[in-house]
């Protein structure tokens, strides 16, 4: 939380440069400061392009706090797409979550309001818009808390304690248009 996810300098902020001291690697794709979770680094143009690329409509998966209790209609409307001010999302799927306990604490934590409940979702996205899913629950009265990205096509968090990695070697056979390894 709190950083920026490039390597090149930013004011305000850190950036991954202060956390990660490998050479001549880039995110796949970008976290806002303030979401949490799985970042994709690579050291291959091509393959940060077909992760990125909509056009490949690799899905990312994001475990999501709201602000109320996500119903039936709510998850609904998120599932068939919502409409945003750059247009109609595509449909995305999305479920109840138990609320996760092997979580690490967030700094800061979330705002907590003794009146107003919180409940968790699971959305999958084949876009990556920006701020697209706190926009999306937003839409439909679901202000988001806190947000994580659990997975990218192939790749989760399952496994990774906080701040550790995994290398994964991509074989040649990688093919951009699946996510079959």
């Amino acid at each position: 939380m709190g950083v920026i996810c490039q390597f090149s300098h930013s004011e305000g902020h850190p950036t991954l440069k202060d956390f990660i001291a490998i050479p001549d690697i880039y995110p796949a794709g970008r976290l806002d400061t303030d979401s949490e979770g799985l970042l994709l680094l690579t050291n291959d143009g091509q393959l940060q392009k077909k992760i990125t690329d909509p056009k490949h409509k690799w899905p990312k998966t994001y475990w999501v706090q709201v602000e109320g209790i996500a119903d039936d209609a709510a998850l609904q409307a998120l599932a068939d797409g919502i409409r945003l001010n750059d247009g109609l999302t595509l449909p995305a799927e999305v479920t109840r979550l138990t609320p996760p306990e092997t979580l690490w604490e967030r700094t800061p934590p979330i705002r907590v309001r003794a009146a107003i409940p919180t409940s968790w979702i699971s959305m999958t996205l084949r876009e990556g818009r920006n701020r697209q899913v706190r926009r999306m629950t937003a839409a439909v009265g679901l202000p988001t808390l806190r947000l994580i990205r659990w997975s990218v096509g192939p790749y989760s968090l399952e496994g990774l304690s906080t701040g550790t990695w995994r290398d994964v070697r991509i074989t040649s056979g990688f093919n951009a248009g699946s996510t079959d390894f």
